[in-house]
């Protein structure tokens, strides 16, 4: 091991070690989760070394576990949680819902309202369909490509995640389904036009979430995206844009921000509330195959599409909390943040740099902006650790992979309490930044 990596490795183990003996009630409750699910755990994003804390309540944006510590979350929730741990509206939408009653067993007053608002905020969305996560919007979404257009292979880009099953990473993921999918390098116009072309008698669809969300937050070009409506249009494939994340950074996602509109868009996360939630939805021709009175209607089954509590909590949460106007506030206050980050890297002189757009963003350490998840994998990853662990310990919680997604809870007062840990992390760590890069 080289001097500069054992550097490293001796502060993980340190900041291992400190986090550990900090959390002894996780701890326990951790060896417990052992017995019943492997590893511990159900949800693989959330499992870092040397164990996983445990959150006891959350309020705002203020996380308590049971050991006791309060962190401020800087994830929300991997974007699901833009609201925050405990908004009165959501409280209220949610209550609303269960007086009138929970599983009805019909269509409800709440999914017609619902399902307008959401079509009306989004350029692309002729009619909507409402399933219960992103993963079955963007499986039910390239299953709508596949079958309108009858033809069977998918174009993806190195890096896309559209549900835990359907990943591009860089080693093919077991446990994907088996649509014929080819892929090319994000931001690269000539080999995702070319690859287009090449399997243009069987394309059905291009899919891609127009920034990056889990390969790093890094924004898609608008010509890359022209590029690919453009291709698409000549091959007669349907362009999906996958906002499920990016669909909060900016009133109508990031099609309205680029004014290039796909064929079909995938939604989740926050516009559900942060309920259990997911949408897909586009062109009005593409959507008709579900009309239920069409004799050769294709079936859409789910027996909590439409549960009163996720519409209810949809309502109010692009009625009465994310308006336009919210949106596009929340969003420059992210874009002053990220901006705010970078300069903070230059002053002490070390390579880390905030990729993102808005309330999305990541950190990389390494001398120039990633433009693809291959350039952003190849980066230094220990650091990541260090930087979550380091931050932790100044009561800041980030993505253990350096992902944050501001929720509107996080106010002026917890921006500036996060630059202030920054710089005295990168104070500290600034010598063994630079040996490691």
């Amino acid at each position: 091991m080289s001097g500069r990596n054992a550097m490293l490795e001796d502060a993980l183990v340190e900041a291992r070690d400190h986090y550990a003996a900090a959390r002894p009630a996780s701890a326990a409750a951790h060896r417990d989760s052992l017995a019943v699910m492997p590893g511990g755990n159900t949800r693989s994003v959330l499992f870092h070394g040397p164990f996983p804390f445990t959150a006891e309540k959350g309020e705002g944006c203020v996380l308590t576990d049971i050991d006791g510590h309060q962190t401020v979350s800087m994830i929300g929730e991997f974007t699901a949680g833009l609201f925050g741990h405990s908004h009165p509206a959501i409280r209220a939408a949610v209550m609303r819902a269960l007086d009138s009653g929970v599983n009805l067993t019909a269509h409800n007053r709440f999914e017609g309202r619902f399902a307008k608002l959401v079509c009306d905020r989004f350029p692309s969305l002729d009619r909507v369909r409402f399933t219960n996560s992103g993963t079955e919007a963007n499986l039910l979404a390239l299953a709508t490509a596949t079958i309108a257009t009858g033809r069977r292979t998918i174009l993806g880009f190195q890096g896309g995640y559209h549900g835990g099953l359907m990943t591009f990473g860089a080693a093919t993921n077991p446990i994907n389904v088996p649509h014929q999918v080819v892929l090319a390098p994000y931001n690269d116009i000539d080999a995702a036009v070319a690859m287009a072309r090449v399997n243009a008698g069987d394309l059905a669809a291009i899919i891609l979430e127009p920034m990056l969300g889990g390969g790093g937050c890094i924004p898609a070009t608008d010509a890359f995206l022209r590029a690919l409506r453009d291709v698409a249009t000549e091959t007669g494939a349907v362009l999906i844009f996958d906002e499920v994340m990016t669909s909060r950074l900016a009133p109508g996602g990031l099609q309205e921000a680029t004014g290039i509109t796909p064929d079909l868009t995938t939604l989740g996360k926050y516009v559900g509330g942060g309920m259990s939630f997911g949408a897909f939805g586009g062109r009005a021709d593409l959507m008709a195959i579900f009309d239920p009175r069409r004799p050769d209607a294709v079936p859409h089954a789910g027996t909590f599409n439409n549960n009163t509590l996720t519409m209810s909590a949809g309502i109010a949460a692009l009625s009465e909390i994310y308006t336009p106007d919210v949106a596009i506030t929340h969003n420059a206050n992210g874009d002053a943040l990220r901006d705010a980050l970078n300069a903070l890297a230059r002053r002490h002189q070390v390579p880390m740099l905030v990729t993102g757009r808005g309330s999305m963003m990541a950190f990389h350490f390494g001398q120039a902006a990633p433009r693809n998840a291959a350039e952003a994998g190849a980066m230094n990853q220990p650091l990541k650790e260090l930087l979550f662990l380091d931050l932790l310990d100044r009561g800041f919680y980030i993505a253990r992979r350096g992902m944050i997604a501001l929720s509107l809870a996080v106010g002026a007062e917890e921006r500036a309490g996060f630059l202030a840990a920054m710089d005295d992390f990168l104070e500290i760590r600034a010598d063994l930044i630079r040996a490691a890069v």
